[in-house]
């Protein structure tokens, strides 16, 4: 319940004080290109200027998920024919193996020091 909070309070933020138009994009992945299966795919789009940036918020951020979060934006780019701007991932916390992942998949991490 928290997550969903702080995500709602970064929703708010992000369109009231930055302008920013914010969405949450669903799609049905019949093809199971996120999971290996099909099923219902969820991920919080921005969008400044024309630009497409895909965000993501989570309470623990492992490798794992940044994987995902990268299959998401493939299927995002696929379906919408539009290539994300920018990824990332908003976490109060990530380990090392994490921030490496980040870097490598190109995905900015917003998380404490």
């Amino acid at each position: 319940m928290s997550e969903e909070a702080f995500r709602e309070g970064l929703r708010g933020l992000l369109k009231e004080e930055l302008g920013l138009k914010v969405e949450k994009w669903t799609y049905r992945d019949e093809e199971g290109m996120v999971y290996g299966y099909p099923s219902i795919i969820d991920i919080d789009v921005a969008i400044h200027d024309g630009k497409v940036i895909l965000v993501e918020v989570t309470s623990h951020a492992r490798p794992s998920d940044m994987i995902t979060f990268k299959k998401k934006a493939e299927l995002y780019e696929k379906v919408i024919g539009r290539k994300p701007e920018r990824l990332l991932i908003v976490t109060p916390y990530a380990d090392e193996e994490t921030k490496v992942a980040c870097k490598k998949l190109r995905i900015e991490l917003y998380t404490k020091i």
